[in-house]
């Protein structure tokens, strides 16, 4: 495979075939010669975004976070929908300890692949530790003093509001009961297929 794309890319190393060939570098756990013809290509072919990301990828493997972020930004913006810039940047953004701003990318892949279960599951996880964290902003009422809406921390939000509170008791109890529900389903048919032994 490396092969045939060296072979293109000596034909004409000004061909787009930089990007395949830095991917099957970067496979083969050749990561500098990958990076190399990488950014090489990407000089040449700035707005491929294939190209960028197959550099991302590399710069992952180094984890060099930062710069992966850097280089998928103008891919997600012109993009939304390229999962493996996506990816890439929600878990850099993890990998860094943003988690807002992983949150988002991961709740952006989420809106593409919404059957995806492990991707709802670490949606869910971020949303917590971020809330518990005190590290996602609500919107309050407006602020008279100023004429516009103030922002704080949702933990202070979730603290001193009996609404929110009664709201989280409501669903903690909403929750035992399903589960309860679940046990007593269960139990029926255990008793059941005893019955019919």
């Amino acid at each position: 495979m490396i092969y045939r794309y060296l072979k293109k890319y000596h034909e004409d190393p000004t061909s787009r075939v930089f990007a395949p060939l830095a991917e099957a570098y970067r496979k083969a756990g050749l990561i500098e010669e990958a990076l190399v013809v990488a950014r090489t290509g990407k000089k040449l072919h700035p707005d491929f975004l294939g190209g960028r990301v197959v550099l991302a990828r590399v710069l992952f493997d180094q984890k060099l976070y930062i710069e992966v972020i850097e280089e998928l930004e103008s891919v997600i913006q012109n993009a939304p929908d390229n999962l493996v810039a996506q990816r890439l940047v929600a878990e850099s953004h993890l990998m860094l300890g943003h988690v807002p701003n992983a949150l988002q990318s991961f709740k952006m892949l989420l809106y593409f692949c919404p059957q995806d279960s492990e991707l709802n599951q670490i949606v869910q996880e971020l949303e917590d530790q971020a809330y518990q964290k005190g590290l996602l902003p609500l919107r309050t009422d407006v602020s008279p003093a100023h004429g516009a809406f103030s922002v704080v921390p949702a933990q202070g939000v979730i603290q001193n509001s009996p609404e929110v509170k009664q709201a989280h008791k409501i669903n903690k109890v909403e929750r035992l009961q399903q589960l309860l529900q679940k046990i007593e389903r269960y139990r029926i048919l255990i008793q059941f297929s005893d019955s019919e032994r």
